[in-house]
Formats: C-alpha cells, sequence, structure tokens
C-alpha cells in the first residue's frame, strides 16, 4: 500500500469555505457495508437510515479560541501562536505546547503579549513548535483566550475567521474546551435530529477527544508505515463504555460520529467487546487491512486526498469503494471538508 494510492483529483471550488444557512441541510452519501452502490441523501434523513437498537457515540469536545495574534514586549515584532497540547503547569502558570511563527525566530525568554495576556517561550522544541508559559493559571487562560483568541480555521479555509465561526465551528453539543480543530462530522446534528433519533429508538452518547492540528497534516512519505500520528488525548465516561457494552449484547450497532471518536474507541478497546472508560491518549493510525474492534459504522465528511482520514474510511469502506464513492461525489458537486457534506459507512 503506498500512499498515491490514495490520490484523486479534486476541484478547488468544491472545498466548502462556508456552512451552509442549515446545519442539517447539508448532503449525506450512505455507503452501505455487505452491498454494492451507494445513495445520495440530505442530513436530515440520517435518522431513516439507522435503526432501533443503535448507539450514536458523538465527540463533545469544543473548540477554543486557539490561534493568537500579539506582539514581542521588547521590540514589537508580530508573534502568532496556535495553542496545541496543555502541559504540566509551572507552578500556577498555565503551560501549552504551542505551534508558533514570528517576525524574527522566537528564543527561550521572549516575552509576549496578545492583548492583556502575557507569555514567555521556556522551550523551543524543533519542527515549528514552542513550551510557553502564560501569565494565567490554567483554568484562567481559556477564558483569557476567549476574549483575545480567534477561531483556529483549517488552512483549507481560504479566508479570516469571522464572528460567524465562532458558533458554526462547533457543534451544537460541545460541553469540553480544549480542541483546536472541530469534530467536524458533528456539525451536521441539529436538535430537530438528536430528537427523532431518540424517538425512533436510537441510543446517544459521548466522548472528548481533544483535536489537534495533527489532523490537518498530510503525509509526506510514500509508505505510509512512516507516518507519525499526533497523539491526541481522550476521555470515555462510564455510561459511554456501560452504553457499548449494552449495546453490543443487544445486538445493535455502535456508530461513532466523526474519524476522531472511531480513533478514541479504537483506541480504547478492553480486549473484548468493549471499552475502557477513563482518559487515554491516541496515536492509533488506522489504515486499510486494519481489523476493528469497537465501531460498526461511521459518520464523517469528505477528506483530503492522501490524508489519514481517507485512510481511515478506505479500512472501513474498502479502497476502491470508497474512491469510487468519492468520484461520484464529486460529479454531483458534493462540499468537501470542515464546512462540507457528510457519508454514512455502515
Amino acid at each position: 500500500m503506498k500512499t498515491s494510492d490514495f490520490d484523486f483529483d479534486l476541484p478547488e471550488e468544491l472545498i466548502a469555505q462556508e456552512p451552509l444557512a442549515e446545519r442539517d441541510a447539508s448532503r449525506l452519501m450512505y455507503l452501505p457495508l455487505g452491498s454494492a452502490g451507494w445513495s445520495h441523501h440530505e442530513f436530515r434523513d440520517l435518522p431513516e437510515l439507522l435503526r432501533e437498537g443503535d448507539l450514536l457515540v458523538l465527540n463533545d469536545a469544543r473548540v477554543i479560541p486557539a490561534r493568537l495574534h500579539g506582539q514581542k514586549r521588547a521590540t514589537g515584532g508580530r508573534v502568532e501562536l496556535l495553542l496545541c497540547d496543555p502541559l504540566p503547569p509551572m507552578g500556577d502558570r498555565a503551560v501549552w505546547r504551542c505551534m508558533g511563527q514570528s517576525s524574527k525566530p522566537l528564543r527561550p525568554g521572549t516575552e509576549l503579549r496578545f492583548g492583556e495576556l502575557s507569555a514567555t517561550v521556556v522551550e523551543v522544541e524543533g519542527d515549528g513548535f514552542f513550551r510557553v508559559a502564560f501569565d494565567a493559571a490554567p483554568d484562567a487562560l481559556l477564558k483569557a483566550v476567549e476574549a483575545v483568541g480567534e477561531i483556529p480555521l483549517p488552512p483549507y479555509i481560504q479566508r479570516p475567521a469571522g464572528p460567524r465561526d465562532r458558533e458554526r465551528y462547533q457543534t451544537v453539543y460541545a460541553r469540553h474546551p480544549g480542541a483546536v480543530a472541530a469534530p467536524t462530522a458533528g456539525l451536521h446534528f441539529t436538535a430537530r435530529i438528536f430528537d427523532e433519533l431518540r424517538r425512533r429508538g436510537v441510543r446517544i452518547e459521548s466522548l472528548s477527544l481533544y483535536v489537534g492540528p495533527g489532523t490537518f497534516l498530510p503525509v509526506r512519505t510514500e509508505d505510509p508505515a512512516q507516518h507519525r500520528m499526533h497523539a491526541e488525548r481522550f476521555e470515555i465516561p462510564l455510561a459511554t463504555a456501560r452504553a457499548i457494552a449494552e449495546t453490543r449484547a443487544a445486538g445493535g450497532r455502535i456508530v461513532a460520529v466523526g474519524t476522531t471518536t472511531l480513533r478514541a474507541l479504537e483506541t480504547a478497546w478492553d480486549g473484548g467487546s468493549g471499552v475502557r472508560a477513563g482518559p487515554g491518549v491516541s496515536e492509533l493510525f488506522i489504515r486499510p487491512g486494519y481489523v476493528f474492534r469497537v465501531v460498526d459504522g461511521l459518520i464523517t465528511n469528505f477528506h483530503l486526498p492522501r490524508s489519514t482520514l481517507v485512510m481511515l474510511v478506505a479500512a472501513l469502506a474498502g479502497r476502491e469503494r470508497l474512491l469510487s464513492a468519492y468520484a461520484d461525489a464529486i460529479r454531483h458537486r458534493y462540499r468537501f471538508y470542515s464546512y462540507g457534506d457528510a457519508m454514512l459507512v455502515l
């Protein structure tokens, strides 16, 4: 298997730059497992494609305004940071691993200012990453970035983030702050869809996986096995672990909403028919040949060529079938990536 096996031509105009006016008005391609072909729907048709006894698992992580624009205190030089991962604090100061760029290289000891928020570069880790200490306690930092930060839209959205993105680049069920990218499969859900799912007997539970910027990194090696996944933190509630075990025992299907949810569940597999509750870290790279142990189906968006995400979906749907479906989606002018349309593989 080669990375080039997952390449395809995507017209640039199909990369969605704005969300639709209504979340559940997006399109939905349904790829049934175990049979040929696929069908075209609207996302609000999702409840009709599931059945009583199925379990949907959501990622309820909340995107923080993790992009900070500021200056070096000493020179006024321009600085941009992207908060990536929280690290152990230094006393009462929050410390985060950040991606950074500036008018001149950042060095240890460089003092920074982002509005009323101050910070100091502690360590240069390399590859554009820095360890930065902020003049705020961990909880206070999250409140501070709400005031001074910007929603970090993906690099393929070729416009500045605006006020609307604070609401639309966020699921309606987002609860736990700390993600720097949205679990985008969940962007299509609305209260009326959840009401209809519950009316039809579909169970809904959640976990939290804090999506990092590594989700956008392309695979730069021709051998995918040489690609290193960025670690992402997750937490699985006991109620979710129990629901998975109960659904499996009753013969229901486990459907992950998003590749982030799927990776968390497969990482937390307990060796039997369920998952371990509690915190964890996922570096799992799922690609064709992987044997799924927890998840039966997936709701996901349409992904970048040559990406780890398209490889993950191919592991579930089959590479040739997935690429054929993608080609049909392109013919039918589906919208791709974060603000784009959705696919159900089940």
